[in-house]
């Protein structure tokens, strides 16, 4: 399944807009995850990218976002510290809470996987959590800087070069660290737990797998990734990791039940159709119907990136669902023995004056009108009147009548509400 993605964005813990993407899977959204990248590393790194496109192909959304101050996020880095972190991690599930749904998977890399492990607690909704070389003790990130540390106590900040970045480290960034204990974090999360490590690691060691997975209760596991550097940097050694959180994350997020689930009674889902733009492209439009997620656009030719069909294609599809419907409805009232029905709408513009179908009235109009049409394929041993009659049944279907009538549209701005 291919992935859909979406630009977002929210405010952090220091007031900060920060940037995020939602992949989605081409199908229904079974569940989702909140993905929190390494230290100064951003939401963009291969891992997150592989995880992510592994856990759409299982039905999962991952949100993952650039941290304050890094990537394409607002903020200044030098005034965050692990707290922040924290509180950056807490407002990105309660965003996924308001405007999606709570995750029910957190996976952390590095010191994201630190973070995720102390958050855990405090968004309910997440039933596991995966973590990719992360550390037990925090402490660990001073020594991508040991050199400096005197320098940043005596003075308060040093410049220091990360990753071949520059970066001020200011002294209260090193006091926060000491006041978080990760295995205690561990030992109190309460949710499936898996620890990913590769004896390799030369950043954080592999002793930290050990702290960790001996500090968490059951259920827990544990999987070495025996080749893989800190940074999964080898695309066969993220795709790996990535597929075994897919795979043991399915019981946890309950995606196995939401297919049936998802098949809401009327009332159960918000009222109406949202639609918001995406950020991506000129046109790329997410629809969100209750528990489904879908994308609207419009073709390459017209500006789009033609990652969805366009509004007519989403209405021309409309006609063509309804009218399956309504025959299946009828033939099976009918007990009419209809083994299947395909519908091929086609829609186009046309002068009023050429409607050979339109009214009078219709035709007296100097513009265009939009005209469908529909094909339908009826299979089954049929006889000639029960095949005429299910055609005729077509247009009473609901769609049909809506088009084909004069609607009224009533438009309200939001804040009059």
């Amino acid at each position: 399944m291919a992935v859909r993605p979406i630009r977002l964005g929210f405010e952090g813990a220091m007031g900060a807009s920060l940037a995020a993407r939602l992949d989605l899977p081409a199908g229904p959204v079974l569940a989702y995850a909140l993905f929190a990248h390494c230290f100064t590393c951003t939401k963009d790194l291969t891992a997150a990218r592989k995880i992510a496109q592994a856990l759409n192909q299982q039905g999962v959304a991952v949100l993952r976002f650039d941290f304050t101050g890094l990537g394409g996020s607002g903020g200044d880095f030098a005034s965050t510290n692990f707290t922040s972190n924290l509180e950056d991690l807490r407002r990105a599930a309660n965003y996924m809470r308001t405007e999606f749904e709570a995750p029910k998977l957190l996976i952390g890399h590095s010191l994201g996987g630190a973070a995720v492990l102390a958050v855990a607690s405090d968004i309910p909704e997440a039933m596991a959590v995966a973590t990719i070389a992360a550390p037990a003790d925090i402490d660990h990130v001073t020594e991508n800087f040991a050199d400096k540390l005197a320098e940043i106590r005596a003075a308060g900040q040093a410049d220091v070069s990360l990753s071949g970045r520059p970066f001020v480290i200011k002294k209260q960034f090193l006091d926060d660290l000491a006041a978080h204990d990760i295995e205690k974090s561990a030992a109190s999360l309460h949710k499936a737990l898996l620890v990913l490590h590769g004896p390799l690691d030369q950043t954080v060691g592999i002793n930290n797998a050990n702290r960790i997975f001996t500090a968490a209760r059951h259920p827990k596991s544990y999987v070495s990734l025996d080749q893989a550097d800190h940074l999964l940097r080898d695309p066969d050694d993220a795709t790996y990791a990535a597929n075994v959180i897919a795979a043991w994350a399915r019981p946890y997020v309950g995606a196995k039940d939401r297919a049936v689930s998802d098949s809401a009674e009327p009332g159960d889902a918000a009222e109406g159709i949202l639609a918001r733009e995406t950020g991506l492209g000129k046109f790329q439009t997410m629809l969100v119907a209750g528990p489904h997620r879908m994308l609207a656009d419009e073709p390459q030719g017209s500006g789009g990136l033609a990652s969805g069909p366009s509004p007519y294609e989403y209405l021309s599809a409309a006609l063509g669902a309804c009218t399956s419907m309504t025959i299946r409805m009828y033939a099976d009232f009918k007990q009419i023995a209809l083994d299947g029905i395909s519908v091929q709408v086609t829609h186009e513009k046309i002068h009023a004056s050429d409607c050979a179908n339109c009214s009078e009235g219709q035709r007296q109009k100097n513009a265009k009108i939009d005209r469908f049409e529909r094909v339908i394929t009826l299979h089954g041993d049929l006889d000639e009147d029960v095949r005429q009659r299910l055609i005729e049944i077509a247009n009473k279907c609901p769609v049909h009548r809506t088009l084909e009538s004069t609607s009224v549209i009533v438009t309200r701005d939001s804040r009059d509400q």
